[in-house]
């Protein structure tokens, strides 16, 4: 299961069907170097995004929902 204090990248290298999740949720800087030490919630928060909502939306895709 997918949760907010799990590093962005690590969930993408776990899950690499997430990567449009994170795109279209707003957050398509996997990139950028923030999201290598970043948080799912610390990067959420960052771009003003629900992580309650994405953190559903990638547990679905990942199959763990």
């Amino acid at each position: 299961m997918i949760t907010k204090d799990m590093g962005i990248m690590e969930v993408v290298q776990k899950y690499p069907q997430t990567v449009e999740v994170f795109a279209s949720s707003g957050m398509g800087c996997l990139g950028c170097a923030a999201s290598h030490f970043e948080n799912i919630e610390q990067g959420a928060l960052a771009h003003g995004i629900d992580v309650d909502k994405l953190i559903e939306d990638l547990n679905k895709v990942a199959g763990e929902n």
